[in-house]
């Protein structure tokens, strides 16, 4: 035995599955009270990410899963950059300025290269920015005419969780839409009906969430300019862009939503969606100055220098920032317009394939002018193929797909529909596999159909 051996060391020429580190099971739930190989660390963390699923086939998330290797290495160069230090790193802070003012320009700021916003970790954030800033605004209009600010309420369609915790962390009434048979969108009339003194604002959605559909900004916005004619009531819009903002200034450019509507004051969209950036970066951009209440921005100095903070979160990595930017200037608007058309033709093919099962209706098509590049459907009716959406969903899951199933909000909750999210990464070729492997699903439940209690068992609850 050598003396290293007898030490407890171990050769670097030593088989790393045969080593002292990796022939136990490392701990679980407590600090080692020893320090390990850093490459057999490496090795027993990375076995056991192999048990997480394949993001490339996760086409439940809206968060990109495929970045050029140009990406992956800026990552790592930014990788010690705090995005709140913008005293050590001021080209990175200068970077998000040029973002910042880019979304402005791509959505139509009046206020252009002046106008205010900024990076966030996500959208939600971004979201919830834009939501303080309305209830802030309104606050201060009811206090300056000597009126309560304790009932302040808010107006969405069906929205996704971030505007629910936005509500409840502070204390919001949340006028949310439901879903009704034949509408899954807010609409003007259902706006109209929820309004009053209190309201802080409405949040048009460009991609719902369940159905991945616009909500009509314009028609609301239209709405919203006769009630303050009528009735005097100025409400402002928010526009939740987490999806759409990356995608319809590109491949829907007639839509009307943006900054061209006077009455939408702020924007968020999500960088890690459909920006292409790598998870953690999110976007908020304000019509101009004066919508941005000052109490939302904080003046940091111990830090070196003194920087305007404008987020919920403070230290955060600078590098999805830095991609961001590199997107820009990679991709430009016929670069981004390529990808995401490419990403629409790819929906419309997975469309056009599931209607020739002819099991299948089809809720949203892909179709560009209307909504993102996704695709949904429910059973038809008065069919009994042998299986649930549910079943479907998990039969997928077997080969690494996954496809989520689930039930519709209020007050839709009976309907069942699956989603596709069709994402940069996501070819065509994949696109054929999955047919096959939905075909393949299809001939297994023609010859073993769900027992009927695991179907009923499948209705019962959420699944998602």
């Amino acid at each position: 035995m050598s003396s290293d051996q007898k030490n407890g060391k171990q050769s670097t020429n030593d088989d790393l599955y045969a080593s002292n580190d990796l022939s136990v099971s490392l701990p679980k739930s407590r600090i080692p009270e020893t320090e390990h190989d850093p490459r057999h660390a490496y090795a027993a963390v990375r076995d056991e990410l192999m048990l997480d699923g394949n993001s490339r086939q996760n086409l439940a998330t809206f968060c990109q899963t495929w970045v050029e290797p140009e990406i992956e290495q800026l990552m790592t160069d930014c990788i010690g950059k705090n995005m709140v230090d913008k005293d050590e790193y001021p080209q990175t802070a200068e970077i998000e300025e040029r973002c910042v003012h880019m979304l402005a320009h791509l959505w139509n700021s009046p206020a252009g290269d002046s106008t205010v916003g900024t990076s966030t970790v996500g959208s939600s954030e971004a979201a919830m920015l834009g939501g303080l800033a309305m209830k802030r605004r309104w606050e201060a209009k009811r206090k300056a005419a000597g009126k309560s600010t304790d009932k302040p309420n808010l107006i969405t369609g069906p929205v996704q969780i971030c505007w629910h915790k936005f509500t409840r962390y502070w204390d919001i009434e949340h006028r949310e839409i439901p879903m009704e048979a034949g509408r899954q969108l807010m609409t003007p009339e259902e706006v109209l009906s929820r309004c009053d003194e209190n309201t802080i604002g409405v949040v048009p959605t460009m991609g719902v969430t369940f159905t991945c559909q616009y909500e009509p900004v314009k028609a609301v916005a239209e709405a919203l300019d006769q009630l303050q004619a009528d009735k005097g009531l100025d409400i402002p819009i928010h526009v939740d862009g987490a999806s759409g903002g990356f995608i319809a200034p590109f491949c829907a450019p007639q839509l009307e939503w943006d900054f061209t509507i006077p009455r939408v004051k702020s924007i968020n969209t999500s960088g890690h969606k459909f920006g292409l950036s790598p998870l953690g970066v999110g976007w908020v951009v304000w019509r101009e100055m004066e919508d941005l209440p000052e109490d939302l921005v904080f003046w940091v100095n111990y830090l070196g220098g003194n920087m305007r903070d404008i987020a919920l979160n403070f230290s955060r990595p600078g590098g999805q920032v830095v991609c961001q930017y590199y997107n820009f200037l990679r991709l430009g608007m016929d670069g981004y317009k390529k990808v995401h058309s490419a990403c629409y033709d790819t929906a419309e093919y997975l469309a056009s394939e599931l209607k020739k099962f002819d099991l299948f209706e089809m809720i949203y098509d892909g179709d560009r002018s209307v909504g993102i590049p996704a695709l949904c459907w429910k059973l038809k009716e008065g069919t009994d193929p042998g299986f649930t959406l549910y079943g479907l969903a998990e039969r997928l899951n077997a080969r690494g797909w996954q496809v989520p199933a689930y039930s519709l909000p209020a007050n839709q909750e009976s309907v069942v529909i699956q989603r596709i999210l069709v994402r940069h990464g996501v070819s065509r070729d994949l696109a054929s596999l999955l047919i096959k492997d939905i075909q393949a699903a299809i001939e297994h439940f023609q010859l073993h159909p769900e027992p009927k209690h695991i179907a009923e068992e499948h209705n019962s609850g959420f699944h998602h």
